[in-house]
């Protein structure tokens, strides 16, 4: 599950609290918690919601692949 390492690092290298993020998601902080943990499945709503604000891929986002975006 390399995928909660990847959304943990983006999160915390764009500077941001896991209560940052949840409320520009829309979802509380305990929820989020929960994907970054692996304590609950991350909606593919979700998935994409994080690779619009990151700008990067959802490949990227599920460790797909090293390639932050598709169009590099």
């Amino acid at each position: 599950m390399n995928y909660l390492k990847r959304i943990k690092d983006l999160r915390e290298d764009n500077d941001l609290t896991q209560d940052e993020l949840s409320k520009i998601l829309h979802i509380s902080q305990r929820t989020y918690s929960f994907y970054e943990t692996g304590g609950r499945d991350i909606p593919i709503k979700v998935v994409c919601d994080l690779a619009e604000y990151y700008n990067v891929s959802t490949d990227y986002i599920l460790d797909r692949t090293d390639k932050k975006n598709t169009n590099n």
